[in-house]
């Protein structure tokens, strides 16, 4: 039988282990909520200008020189972005990678969490669901990491474009040309992306400018899926069904690139259409620069210059100074005339970069951040249109 002792030191014992796995559980729960930081700025806010002279402050402790694009898909634009990241960390001397997700946001989010277990000290992230790697990309915040994202939040380096102007510019162009070429008549087609809200607003400029005019037919509104010329080709395979005779299209380039695909499959396409695009990219800009063809315009978004310009606050982050919270990407509408200047700028995006009045052309940039007030970071969806 036991003694009275023996089973006094058994009690004494078992309470001092559960108080070590009590004390053990509570430690683990401290460090969890530590490491939750900050909620940034959730209200909305207009940011004064960048001030490039504001004062320097601490380097992030414990990050490598490295800067990961977690990148959403193949599109053309997002190429352009990866071309102008690329370039700004061999120009600083980052470690450079990038992983294509294939529009898993899933994935995304995952490549996120090893980014940020590999000490990253930059990662940029798109994703066409903002809301399941957001989580993901505040962790790699709340590590001091420098996160760049374009259009949703968190970040601390946010870009967008103004959204509603940037729809306006190629409404404005398609208008022009029904009036010119059609009398004012003509059937439309518009491929959205009103599923993600930070775009519809471009989409909203589109209804807006078509609807003054009596004689056009909005025979289509649909958003692709995925957004990329595949999406575009099968959507427009659709529409033709029902409606063979289509006059305009407008959209993203991706997207309406694949109509053009489509109307060319189909037998449907004429040189007197006007299919019209937004981000400029490299495709489009050899359609229009054909002059015959249906593609008559783009709206320019210039990628690789706001991925540079990206990739060198990233850089500026790691080294303690101060970089932009918001950047507007500036809407600029290519035509046959400009666009020898704008394909220079897209192969070599750091002679923009520094040279501030072709730099200015593209890029706007407002607030201040680093390292120290990292807890200032965007956690709303700004936009310049929006005071």
């Amino acid at each position: 039988m036991r003694s009275a002792a023996e089973g006094r030191g058994r009690r004494w014992q078992t309470a001092c282990r559960g108080l070590l796995v009590a004390m053990a559980l509570a430690t683990c729960l401290a460090g969890a909520n530590a490491q939750q930081g900050a909620p940034g700025i959730t209200q909305r806010t207009a940011f004064p200008p960048f001030d490039p002279n504001a004062p320097a402050c601490s380097p992030p402790p414990g990050l490598r020189k490295a800067l990961t694009f977690v990148q959403e898909n193949q599109r053309e634009f997002l190429q352009g972005v990866d071309h102008g990241l690329s370039q700004a960390a061999k120009d600083r001397g980052l470690e450079y990678s990038k992983v294509e997700v294939e529009n898993d946001a899933a994935k995304a989010a995952e490549q996120l969490r090893l980014v940020r277990a590999s000490k990253a000290g930059a990662v940029i992230g798109t994703s066409s669901d903002a809301a399941t790697v957001s989580r993901g990309l505040q962790d790699v915040i709340w590590s001091g990491a420098f996160v760049g994202t374009v259009m949703p939040p968190p970040a601390t380096l946010l870009v967008n474009a103004p959204q509603y102007a940037t729809g306006k510019a190629l409404t404005d162009s398609a208008i022009a040309y029904i009036n010119a070429k059609f009398g004012g008549k003509a059937s439309v087609v518009l491929l959205t992306q009103d599923t993600m809200q930070y775009l519809s607003p471009r989409f909203q400029a589109m209804r807006d400018g078509l609807d003054k005019l009596p004689g056009v037919t909005i025979v289509a509104d649909i958003a692709p899926n995925p957004v990329s010329k595949e999406g575009g080709f099968a959507t427009m395979n659709t529409i033709l069904l029902a409606n063979p005779n289509i006059d305009v299209v407008l959209g993203a380039d991706a997207v309406v690139l694949g109509a053009l695909k489509a109307l060319r499959a189909a037998g449907r396409d004429r040189p007197d259409q006007f299919l019209g695009g937004i981000d400029g990219e490299p495709e489009a800009v050899s359609e229009i620069k054909k002059g015959s063809g249906p593609y008559k315009a783009s709206i320019s978004l210039a990628s690789p210059v706001f991925g540079y310009a990206m990739g060198q606050f990233a850089a500026d982050w790691l080294e303690g100074k101060s970089i932009p919270q918001a950047m507007d990407i500036l809407p600029v509408a290519l035509t046959r005339q400009n666009i020898a200047q704008y394909e220079a700028d897209l192969v070599n995006p750091a002679a923009v970069y520094f040279d501030p009045a072709r730099r200015n052309a593209y890029l706007k940039m407002y607030g201040n951040i680093c390292y120290d007030t990292r807890d200032r970071y965007v956690n709303f969806p700004w936009s310049s249109e929006q005071k």
